[in-house]
């Protein structure tokens, strides 16, 4: 498939992310936005396309057409700031809550964000599994929300019932194999199994450093590889792949499962769609990889999936890809799955 690919120099260098190898303009997080790219066209999989023209021929169990994998990245578990969120509470003439907020702590039913198993009923209601991505870091690190020794039972459940643990690394983790090393080390400890998915926090990733630190680290599987600033695919694949590393040329054994739909993207951080907007984006997004028998990531944040809109455009994307029949499932299944039914034969 490579050989091929190399044929053609501009899919070869959007496949590769090849203008991020000499970037030297980054966002305040060192990442690499998509208004800084030259692929300007990011809502079609030009790369898969190709590919699938010239021998790719993706399935998936029981003659499903196309996949989702499924995930959440637990960034928070207890309300970040509770006294200005139970004011909010109260600008939306919300009472109940406003008084429930600061206690959230110590009354786990008064925190929306205690909701992984209220999220594991959703989506086993639309027969899905997924991945649930959760820091590890120590206080005092940024972003430090919870000690994931407190999540242990919660870790298991998920575990025992057949969704994915994974780790979401932290600010520094993209790019420091020790702190790599050490969050998969914490998480595995409290989890009582190989850590193998893994996604970073605030989507930073270096190309291609942070898939050779992965690699290195012992990681099977990476599910950063999507733009913060906007939905669609980064690299032209809607398929999972093997990375290349161009300073080195050669392939690097880790497999990325593209990221394609964030959350944050879509609403009020980035893109600023309003619910209808967001849902005809989405909607787009998901026809176009089953129209190329694809797997599509959705990143959605436990936080996120609460009561009110979010929670309703969620489920209504569950909703969506179920009636289209989708392999629904988290990224450990879709790895295993593509590794040993679609590689052999590439």
């Amino acid at each position: 498939m490579y050989d091929k690919l190399k044929e053609n120099e501009e899919l070869w260098e959007l496949f590769t992310r090849k203008e991020e190898y000499s970037a030297t303009l980054r966002d305040a997080y060192e990442r690499f936005p998509y208004y800084l790219s030259g692929h300007r066209n990011i809502f079609e999989p030009r790369v898969s396309k190709f590919l699938l023209e010239n021998g790719l021929k993706p399935q998936y169990p029981e003659e499903k057409k196309f996949a989702v994998c499924l995930t959440h990245d637990i960034d928070a578990i207890y309300p970040p700031h509770p006294i200005v969120e139970s004011f909010r509470a109260l600008s939306r003439g919300k009472l109940a809550e406003a008084m429930k907020t600061p206690f959230s702590r110590v009354n786990r039913k008064w925190n929306p964000c205690w909701n992984l198993r209220e999220i594991l009923a959703l989506e086993e209601k639309y027969n899905a599994k997924s991945s649930f991505y959760f820091l590890a870091l120590t206080s005092g690190e940024a972003d430090f929300n919870y000690n994931i020794k407190d999540l242990e039972s919660e870790l298991g459940i998920i575990s025992d019932s057949g969704w994915e643990v994974g780790l979401h690394g932290g600010h520094e983790s993209y790019n420091s194999f020790e702190d790599l090393q050490e969050k998969k080390r914490r998480l595995e400890e409290v989890l009582g199994r190989t850590v193998i998915g893994y996604r970073n926090h605030y989507l930073r990733f270096k190309v291609p450093d942070t898939w050779e630190l992965l690699s290195k680290a012992g990681f099977k599987y990476d599910t950063t590889l999507g733009y913060s600033d906007c939905a669609g695919f980064r690299n032209g694949m809607c398929h999972p792949f093997r990375p290349f590393n161009l300073n080195e040329g050669h392939q690097i054994d880790i497999m990325e499962i593209p990221l394609v739909i964030m959350d944050r993207s879509l609403f009020r951080d980035y893109m600023r769609l309003d619910v209808k907007k967001a849902w005809e984006c989405a909607k787009h997004l998901i026809n176009t990889v089953e129209k190329y028998n694809g797997v599509i990531t959705i990143l959605w944040h436990n936080n996120t999936c609460i009561e009110g809109e979010n929670l309703k455009y969620y489920e209504k994307v569950l909703e969506y890809c179920a009636a289209k029949d989708a392999w629904i499932t988290s990224g450990e299944e879709i790895y295993s799955w593509w590794t040993n039914k679609i590689e052999p034969g590439i």
